[in-house]
């Protein structure tokens, strides 16, 4: 298995030992990367879930959930026709936001692509979304960036298979799964091509954030495309230490102190990135999960998020 694979994987089995997925669930998911049920049988042989104490709740459903999971209520203060969590809406009047369609070599190319209304060009911003696709959610983090000054672009990595709309958000995980990563990094060179040849688009001056999955995605641009300024990778997994010296971008990393199998990497990634002469720094939120930043998740935190959010736009407004 490739990088990916074996994060959704991992994902999918500490899930089902949260109590998050049922046996059932993590089955098919496992075997939806793997290609394999008996794979998915002899992984989750090996997982015990946690003891469910008499009178404790069982967990929430995870922060990346498929549809057989429940959604996360809507926020109180949400308009009745707004998702739970939305922060900048699609008619804000400082932006123009909505999906696009742009070309690669050998296919049209979806995205959604946010942007301020002003005069002149502004630096870019790549988007990458989780193990659930290019949701209604990672459309409101371009909005904010563009809120932030920055054009910002959210490619959807499963556009050959029609997005991630059509795939449907259970098929996603599976579907991402059995892409291979270099298709990723073409698709999101792609996109970035496409923003040179827009006047609104300073795209010289380009970075990229992203979460969970999106989040190794991005670790994943920054050894593959050396014209990245800066990478904002939130809680995803890394490059193997032999691929950090091709990294060009300043990095930083952002974690979730309770999100033990990710952030169990994290010191040994920054001695890693340190003794090659980059320039890296990490963010380790306390009481802070998996997937904090999400706020249509039940993993969310707002103070870690808060904070993560404003660190992230002082790196690329340091480094951009």
């Amino acid at each position: 298995m490739n990088t990916f694979q074996r994060y959704l994987v991992d994902e999918f089995a500490e899930d089902y030992q949260e109590r998050r997925l049922t046996r059932r669930d993590a089955l098919k998911l496992i075997a939806s990367v793997t290609g394999s049920l008996l794979v998915a049988e002899s992984i989750l042989a090996a997982c015990t879930p946690v003891p469910v104490l008499e009178g404790t709740a069982v967990p929430p459903a995870t922060s990346e959930p498929t549809a057989t999971q429940p959604q996360a209520t809507q926020a109180a203060d949400a308009s009745p026709t707004e998702p739970a969590g939305v922060n900048v809406t699609p008619d804000d009047p400082a932006i123009d936001a909505g999906p696009i369609e742009f070309p690669d070599e050998d296919a049209t190319l979806l995205g959604y692509l946010a942007r301020p209304i002003q005069d002149g060009s502004a630096p870019v911003i790549l988007v990458c979304h989780e193990n659930r696709g290019l949701n209604p959610h990672i459309e409101d983090v371009t909005r904010r960036l563009a809120m932030a000054g920055y054009v910002a672009l959210a490619v959807d990595l499963l556009s050959r298979q029609g997005g991630s709309a059509q795939v449907g958000e259970s098929n996603v995980p599976g579907a991402l799964g059995n892409i291979h990563p270099a298709q990723f990094v073409a698709d999101f060179k792609s996109g970035w091509a496409y923003l040179q040849g827009q006047a609104f688009a300073d795209a010289e001056r380009v970075g990229m954030v992203g979460f969970c999955f999106g989040g190794g995605v991005t670790w994943l641009m920054a050894v593959e495309m050396p014209e990245l300024k800066a990478a904002v990778p939130f809680y995803g997994p890394p490059p193997p230490e032999e691929d950090l010296p091709r990294i060009q971008a300043a990095v930083l990393a952002i974690y979730g102190e309770l999100d033990g199998r990710i952030t169990g990497t994290a010191e040994s990634i920054e001695a890693a990135m340190l003794a090659n002469g980059k320039i890296f720094e990490k963010e380790i939120y306390a009481n802070a999960d998996h997937a904090f930043h999400n706020d249509t998740s039940s993993r969310y935190n707002a103070e870690a998020a808060t904070a993560a959010w404003a660190r992230t736009l002082g790196w690329f407004g340091r480094y951009v």
